[in-house]
């Protein structure tokens, strides 16, 4: 291995909720600063079983590991911290602990918040915007977004948007993917989202269409829908134009392919939704859930934004917002798929407009290299 001492040492400190958004963008984070700007990471993780999910190797018996030369090690209410890094991430204002807090006032560490992404107007005012601590550190608010005065986006050099070959990548190859000429979407979701009018609409329309489906917390209503109790993965569920494919949960790798791959992608959340972007081909977004509608502003700030161009933005629009309010109606959706070439050409450009900003891990590493 590596010898990982005389780097400059970073901490990532994660806390899971109720979905992977958070453990997915801080282990692609994770990755990036070490491959690509060789520092020393390790990844504090609160619940190892969450977060196998999206790193299988992970022993969850273990309370440190090393995986991809990420020091990975688990967070709880009783952790003996001896030492403090020279940057800290506290992903997604997860609150840091005491203990170690009180080492990082010792080391004099960089202090960062990471917030989450959003393409509201006041995010560039409030960026990287200090907030000096009784302990004498300095706690940086670090917002992610899509204009060169915000954190930008997490995307790696070697990412390829929708240009590269599919079948080059053998989960799609062993998907058929290319085989015929059937609509291909992909579908990940928050339960409450309007599953079932989507699946009937997609059965309803007079081109085949494949729907592939990841494991998740949505499979019980899809089953719901085909009138089972249950789905079993690997299995291809048909009626009438709709063959639903159920999948397993896929490692990051895997559904950035699929993504790629598919015609139309329903994301949600955040990681998800920016490897929409990426992948350069139209995709309908359910952000995450919040009180007093704060998830419609935070949808409609960035539809505004990347649609701002785009002739058929109605279509657009009215397709998120039956899809995240209300119910997809047939119309909406006939109607999307009437405008679809255009939206795939319009998506594929915005996305490599977006590719010319700087990265976020890039724009974290130079903001840490200037801040005292």
């Amino acid at each position: 291995m590596k010898d990982l001492v005389s780097k400059p040492s970073w901490d990532i400190f994660c806390r899971i909720v109720d979905n992977f958004g958070d453990i997915g963008v801080c282990w692609r984070l994770a990755k990036q600063l070490h491959i690509e700007h060789s520092l020393a990471v390790r990844l504090w993780i609160d619940d190892l079983s969450a977060a196998q999910k999206i790193i299988p190797q992970l022993n969850v018996n273990l309370n440190r590991q090393i995986i991809d030369e990420i020091s990975l090690l688990s967070w709880h209410a009783k952790t003996n911290f001896t030492d403090a890094a020279d940057v800290v991430i506290e992903a997604f204002a997860c609150d840091l602990p005491a203990k170690y807090v009180s080492l990082m006032a010792q080391k004099k560490s960089k202090w960062i918040n990471l917030e989450y992404l959003s393409a509201e107007t006041w995010v560039a005012d409030f960026h990287a915007k200090p907030s000096p601590q009784a302990n004498g550190l300095t706690r940086y608010f670090y917002f992610p977004g899509f204009n060169e005065n915000t954190g930008g986006l997490i995307r790696e050099k070697n990412q390829k948007l929708a240009h590269r070959s599919n079948n080059q990548h053998s989960f799609c190859k062993s998907l058929d993917l290319s085989t015929h000429n059937h609509l291909k979407v992909s579908l990940f979701c928050y339960p409450h989202a309007p599953i079932e009018s989507l699946l009937t609409v997609m059965a309803e329309t007079k081109q085949p269409i494949d729907c592939y489906v990841p494991a998740s917390s949505i499979l019980p209503k899809i089953a719901d829908f085909f009138g089972l109790s249950t789905l079993n993965v690997g299995e291809i569920y048909s009626i009438k134009s709709l063959n639903l494919h159920a999948l397993p949960f896929l490692t990051q790798t895997d559904y950035d392919a699929l993504l790629a791959a598919c015609d139309v992608n329903f994301v949600r959340g955040e990681d998800s939704w920016v490897r929409a972007i990426w992948a350069a081909k139209p995709f309908i977004w359910q952000p995450y859930f919040q009180q007093e509608n704060t998830h419609i502003k935070k949808l409609n700030a960035f539809l505004h934004m990347f649609y701002a161009d785009f002739e058929a933005n109605r279509t657009v629009y009215q397709a998120h917002s039956d899809w995240v309010e209300a119910q997809l109606s047939p119309a909406t959706w006939q109607d999307y798929l009437r405008q679809l070439s255009y939206i795939a050409e319009y998506t594929s450009q915005q996305s490599q407009k977006l590719t010319k900003q700087a990265d976020l891990a890039t724009k974290l590493v130079d903001f840490c290299n200037k801040v005292a």
